[in-house]
């Protein structure tokens, strides 16, 4: 993709319908990380739990998304991805159904278990199957929808949920999935191919230990520092977690049939537009453990208020995203993703320099941090699906989805462990210091979305050169 000015042409309907169908499950996916989190006191007073307990109807969701996510590869390469995000979305609906009737606070903490799984297998593999379905030349304005959903999911979820909670049971946060799993189920049928199953790829039993173990025991740790809980536990979990994910990495290049092909990372643009990913992720997740805290405690914001800036600025990316999608498939990713990373780093400095705004200057500036995270990310994304192959489709959507929760994870401790210097007369200045890892963050994103656009830009040229 140049940096033609050109407008693309119109993409066909059958690939904006196979869209729509993967993007429910993603969109039910992302919505249930966090439409819960407000019913959490419900549950536990009807399940009459202890809060430690109930906490874990949040948490086990989010480290069994992690367990299968290394699995989404090797399970779509043998058996296609249009099946296992077939029977993963299937296997969400029915956990769905199991949540919203357990009678117990165990029977409903297994049900997020099994939601879980079901939900890490389906957002890559949806991924896949529209990377292997679409046309490259059409992805930008795919995933530039399809990330719309998955942004309005945790965006949208807390004010789901709290609807939900004053009219009816926390029940029904549950049962609204059912009918949308169903509808997406009978459309698939139609519209979502099955894929070529490959029964000759073995399973890399070592990596899907050490990945699968590694990988929810660092977001464990992490999700339990961004909320505070800077514990032996929780450091022993992140640290075993970071080594076993490292572990990985090298046994990888040492077996015949690897679980994930890290051999993809060789490549320019999809090893920097993955990079990318991470950064923006670090970049999003912190900001979102730091501003709630910033907000009420240095800003004097009620709680009501700052879900309300917090809102602004999910809201600023959700409805960039199909603008970018736009932008991509004309002036290419790399330009794109440039253009995002500034615009993040200019949405981060203000915070710097003083501690008070007018609510209209902080509506602008929190807008314009999710305008650049959506400019930023998805370009670096949609980049790195259209470097590879489409039977590498699989294990580059399961990298960068990993990728995107490992970079959450460094950004959330990354702010844990500068806010946990602060002192009572030093509050401000330490806020300025978590301020300031995003900054840097959001600096080292645009030289390398610099150097993304370089590459995309000499491949362009030396593939025309080829065909002269």
């Amino acid at each position: 993709m140049g940096t033609s000015s050109v407008a693309p042409e119109g993409v066909p309907i059958q690939s904006w319908l196979v869209a729509a169908v993967t993007g429910a499950g993603a969109f039910m996916a992302m919505l249930d990380s966090t439409v819960v989190n407000l019913a959490i006191e419900s549950i536990r007073v009807d399940f009459s739990s202890d809060l430690s307990v109930a906490q874990w109807v949040a948490t086990a969701y989010l480290c069994a998304l992690a367990v299968s996510l290394p699995a989404a590869a090797w399970l779509g390469a043998r058996f296609g991805y249009g099946r296992v995000w077939n029977y993963s979305l299937g296997l969400f609906v029915v956990a769905s159904i199991l949540c919203a009737v357990a009678p117990d606070i165990l029977t409903l903490i297994g049900a997020r278990v099994l939601q879980g799984l079901a939900g890490g297998l389906m957002v890559p593999a949806g991924q896949a199957v529209i990377g292997s379905e679409v046309e490259k030349k059409h992805l930008g304005r795919i995933f530039g929808w399809l990330g719309l959903a998955v942004a309005l999911g945790p965006t949208i979820g807390p004010a789901i949920g709290g609807a939900l909670l004053e009219s009816t049971s926390w029940r029904w946060l549950f049962w609204i999935n059912v009918p949308i799993g169903i509808a997406a189920l009978i459309a698939a049928r139609k519209l979502v191919p099955s894929g070529s199953r490959d029964f000759a790829r073995k399973v890399d039993k070592i990596g899907l230990s050490l990945l699968g173990i590694g990988l929810p025991l660092l977001l464990f740790g992490a999700t339990e520092m961004g909320l505070g809980e800077l514990t032996p536990l929780t450091v022993i979990a992140t640290g075993i977690g970071s080594v076993l994910v490292m572990s990985f990495g090298v046994t990888a290049f040492l077996v015949s049939s690897p679980l994930i092909d890290l051999h993809l990372l060789g490549r320019r643009i999809f090893s920097i537009s993955t990079f990318i990913t991470g950064l923006t992720g670090a970049s999003m997740y912190g900001g979102l453990l730091l501003l709630p805290l910033y907000l009420q405690l240095v800003a004097n914001q009620s709680p009501m208020e700052t879900g309300l800036w917090l809102l602004i600025m999910g809201f600023g990316s959700a409805l960039t995203l199909p603008i970018a999608g736009v932008l991509i498939d004309r002036y290419g990713a790399g330009i794109v993703a440039l253009t995002g990373s500034l615009i993040l780093l200019v949405g981060t400095v203000p915070f710097l320099v003083a501690k008070l705004y007018s609510p209209l200057i902080l509506g602008v500036i929190l807008a314009l941090r999710g305008i650049g995270v959506a400019l930023a990310q998805m370009p670096a994304m949609t980049a790195a699906y259209t470097s590879v192959k489409k039977e590498e489709m699989g294990d580059a959507t399961t990298l960068v989805n990993i990728m995107q929760r490992i970079g959450g994870a460094f950004g959330a401790v990354g702010v844990v462990v500068i806010l946990q210097q602060a002192s009572d007369g030093e509050m401000h200045s330490t806020y300025i210091d978590a301020f300031t890892f995003l900054l840097v963050l959001s600096v080292v994103a645009f030289f390398a979305a610099a150097l993304m656009h370089y590459q995309i830009q000499s491949h362009i040229g030396r593939k025309v050169q080829n065909e002269l």
